[in-house]
């Protein structure tokens, strides 16, 4: 857990970060996961996905599943290699709306790590 964080502003983010957000933003699967390192990890609602080939049918899935918005509502430095994302989602899923931290490990300019959660 980051001591002390940074605020940014959203566009101070990285490439692979920024890659991400508007690949899933666009729901364009092709465009998101090449932001991910081959042995990356990403959890979500309690599920771990490792690798690429995982990550890209987690993509597709939660594209297909639930029709949804995102509103970026703020992004933190937390170290030289660690992003935090807050964003507010709504839609069509268990709930209707969620704000969800996006935890960001980067390594070699792509995600090695993505946690998402409330």
């Amino acid at each position: 857990m980051p001591q002390n964080p940074t605020s940014i502003d959203p566009t101070e983010l990285p490439e692979a970060i920024t890659r991400y957000l508007t690949g899933r933003a666009g729901k364009d699967v092709s465009a998101a996961a090449p932001a991910f390192a081959p042995h990356a990890t990403v959890t979500d609602d309690g599920q771990t996905y490792e690798g690429v080939e995982a990550i890209t049918r987690w993509l597709s899935q939660t594209d297909s599943e639930y029709t949804y918005t995102t509103t970026l509502t703020g992004a933190e430095r937390d170290a030289t290699d660690r992003y935090t994302v807050h964003q507010h989602l709504e839609g069509n899923f268990p709930g209707g709306e969620v704000g969800l931290h996006f935890r960001f490990v980067l390594a070699d300019g792509l995600i090695r790590e993505l946690s998402i959660a409330p």
